[in-house]
């Protein structure tokens, strides 16, 4: 591939990319807006129950809930090209000083989360893999279907009322104890409840989709060559047939953030974890429409992104996606 296919590539990307934003944009304030409750409520409290009409109409207009949705949307943009993604209606400051402090603690736990999920999976699936139909590899898949279905709030309530509670060996909430922001222990401690309920709930998930790729590629013809030639089954699964499902791994790690993502979000609703996950159930909660769009769009920002770069490192994993069009996902 030329430079200039190269450059080609990465433009029909990058148009792809903001259509994606700016559908995303549209969808989310529109629905937004048309949910039911009213805004003001939340911005003004009770005090909108005495406003007149006057004061009413000029309170939507500072927060810019005056004139028809489609000139309400012009309006944001315009102010979002420029930085101001507007007011938070609960906090009363400008949503992006409320979401910027939180976002670190959410891509610590996520990408942490993240992290620990693949490398403990694809560790899972090469051993299941190596042994295949042994009582190990049927106790490990059994004991995966189970942590599998357990709910996550239900496991994390447990893990509190065990490790908080009764023991007194974990904090159940926050990121960190008052006054110990810079307490890397102190902000370990706080991550090993969260991170335990989502691992869990993602891990065999992805071990088994690993673990079955594994599988298929142990019985290809090349496979049967080399054990033909003296390899061992270890070398065998963990040299050759992992580096050969190395691009469907990347796919599978691609299309996972949303769902890793999600459980962020609610490990950060069970804990009271700070961060956008949390904000993003509030802001839906108050009806606080700048909040929620600019924490959507930093998620949907994230998940897409994500895609394009995943798409990146498998044509450098499998030369050959560049001439089919076709992901490692679907071969």
């Amino acid at each position: 591939m030329d430079r200039i296919e190269i450059l080609k590539n990465i433009a029909k990307k990058l148009v792809g990319f903001f259509i994606a934003m700016i559908i995303l944009s549209i969808v989310l304030f529109y629905f937004a807006r048309l949910a039911p409750g009213d805004p003001l409520q939340s911005f003004y409290g009770d005090a909108v129950e005495s406003m007149t009409t006057e004061e009413l109409n000029k309170a939507r207009v500072r927060l810019g809930l005056d004139g028809p949705i489609y000139l309400q949307y012009i309006r944001w943009v315009s102010n979002a090209l420029h930085g101001d993604f507007g007011i938070s209606l609960k906090y009363k400051i400008p949503a992006m000083d409320v979401v910027s402090p939180l976002i670190g603690n959410t891509l610590i736990l996520g990408g942490l989360a993240y992290i620990l999920v693949f490398a403990l999976a694809t560790l899972l699936a090469i051993i299941c893999a190596i042994n295949e139909d042994t009582i190990l590899d049927k106790i490990i898949c059994k004991v995966g279907t189970f942590t599998y279905y357990l709910p996550a709030f239900w496991l994390g309530v447990i893990l509190v009322l065990i490790f908080s509670i009764n023991m007194h060996i974990l904090p159940s909430s926050g990121a960190y104890d008052v006054g110990k922001e810079s307490d890397l222990g102190n902000r370990i401690s706080h991550l090993i409840l969260p991170l335990i309920v989502m691992i869990t709930s993602h891990l065999w998930y992805y071990a088994y989709m690993i673990r079955n790729k594994l599988l298929d590629e142990t019985r290809k013809d090349y496979v049967l060559l080399a054990k033909v030639k003296g390899l061992g089954k270890i070398k065998i699964v963990c040299v050759h047939c992992l580096r050969n499902v190395a691009p469907t791994i990347v796919s599978i790690m691609a299309i996972s953030i949303p769902h890793v993502l999600s459980g962020t979000y609610i490990a950060e609703s069970v804990f009271n974890y700070p961060g956008i996950g949390l904000l993003s159930v509030e802001s839906a909660k108050y009806h606080d429409y700048n909040l929620l769009m600019l924490v959507v769009l930093i998620t949907g920002l994230m998940v897409i992104l994500s895609s394009i770069i995943a798409q990146f490192i498998n044509e450098i994993i499998d030369p050959r996606m560049k001439e089919t069009g076709v992901s490692a996902w679907q071969k």
